[in-house]
């Protein structure tokens, strides 16, 4: 996954009918307030990590102690588990690198930056890979569709953008990468420092080796690239096998749909809609995925539905691109994906590649059909 697009993900992580029988939800509940005496006292994290002292890296961080002393005492960790794992942890001067070039401040919109951004996702190999990547999970995304009420068009889309379809899902050690982020980077240490809470719980859940998971640079995983306090919230085991494996497209495309359900998607209604302008006095409007007008509103400054819109209410979406600006109507679905990732332009993307991605595949599905009514091997 892309700096740039990380960057993206971080500024909104940092604010990302019936079940079928194969598909297990974990609900899990590690309060503070759950805990009974000794109900962890049979669990063992995984790895041969085992030290009496703390050394290495974060040997002399007094906020690695006391993070080692918060694991123990209310999850149940062994401290030599965690001191001999922390033992090991390298710091990643690369990511406090990126993190330093990313400042979270939002600069004013130049022209033609939808143009940019759009051009980034809407490729030919974004496209052809998304349609066969449909082809080859088509069981899957159908089921994930009729259970959770999600297209599977926005499906294979976020997997698209996020990591083309597991084609990048990142090369960086997942409990470095955080750890760093959670010790050496103070601007961002609350967030991460409970984001790698959340990584040795799920290590734990899941029965896996904390050092052996790669992902993006700031700790997102998988197929989707969820963190892992997404993950253990919103994963899935939706291929039956007993895990949680978002590195496999069955798992990833349940768990982003049952990620889309839970900020409540709903079905058959739709994304956006675009729309026409007369004048400017659209300029003057609240702009954005947490914009709220009516149509009436919108009307009487000029802007115009170009489809059927059902909502009373809808957000105002304006994008810069080099012949002036481009007007669409958010509906609850596109605030949905914005739970995502907090970015207009982000949302449009997915919505836009999803369309692109599911003509193609209808394509495909067509000239199978027709090569094999004229005896052709398909």
């Amino acid at each position: 996954m892309n700096n740039k697009l990380i960057a993206l993900l971080l500024s909104s992580a940092l604010t990302l009918g019936a079940c079928s029988s194969a598909t297990k939800k974990v609900v899990r509940d590690d309060s503070a307030s759950s805990m009974l005496p000794g109900k962890y006292s049979t669990v063992k994290a995984v790895g041969n990590y085992h030290a009496s002292r703390l050394t290495g890296d974060y040997a002399g961080y007094k906020s690695t102690r006391k993070f080692i002393g918060k694991m123990e005492r209310q999850y149940g960790f062994e401290r030599s588990y965690l001191n001999g794992l922390f033992s090991q942890a390298e710091r990643r001067n690369g990511v406090l690198r990126i993190m330093n070039r990313y400042t979270g401040v939002k600069g004013p919109v130049s022209r033609g930056a939808w143009s940019r951004y759009r051009k980034k996702f809407l490729t030919e190999n974004h496209i052809s890979k998304g349609a066969a990547f449909w082809a080859r999970n088509r069981l899957a995304l159908q089921r994930a569709e009729q259970q959770y009420g999600v297209p599977a068009e926005y499906i294979v889309a976020i997997i698209g953008v996020e990591t083309i379809y597991g084609g990048n899902v990142g090369r960086s050690p997942v409990f470095d990468s955080i750890a760093t982020i959670a010790f050496d980077y103070p601007r961002r240490s609350k967030y991460f420092t409970d984001e790698l809470e959340q990584y040795l719980l799920m290590s734990r859940e899941e029965r896996f080796d904390p050092r052996t998971k790669r992902g993006s640079y700031a700790g997102a995983m998988g197929l989707g690239q969820f963190m892992p306090s997404s993950f253990r919230k919103y994963a899935v085991d939706f291929n039956g096998d007993g895990k949680r494996n978002l590195w496999t497209p069955t798992d990833a495309i349940g768990s982003v749909a049952n990620y889309f359900q839970s900020y409540g998607w709903r079905r058959g209604e739709g994304v956006v809609v675009r729309a026409t302008h007369s004048g400017n006095a659209y300029k003057a409007m609240e702009s954005g995925f947490d914009s709220s007008h009516s149509l009436g509103s919108l009307k009487r400054a000029g802007v115009r539905a170009s489809g059927q819109v059902s909502s009373r209410n809808v957000s105002l979406l304006r994008y810069s691109t080099y012949s002036g600006d481009e007007l669409w109507l958010g509906k609850h679905n596109f605030y949905v994906i914005t739970r995502y990732n907090h970015s207009n332009r982000y949302a449009m993307a997915v919505h836009q590649l999803a369309q692109a991605v599911k003509r193609r595949y209808r394509s495909m599905r067509y000239a199978y059909q027709g090569s094999a009514a004229e005896g052709g091997e398909g």
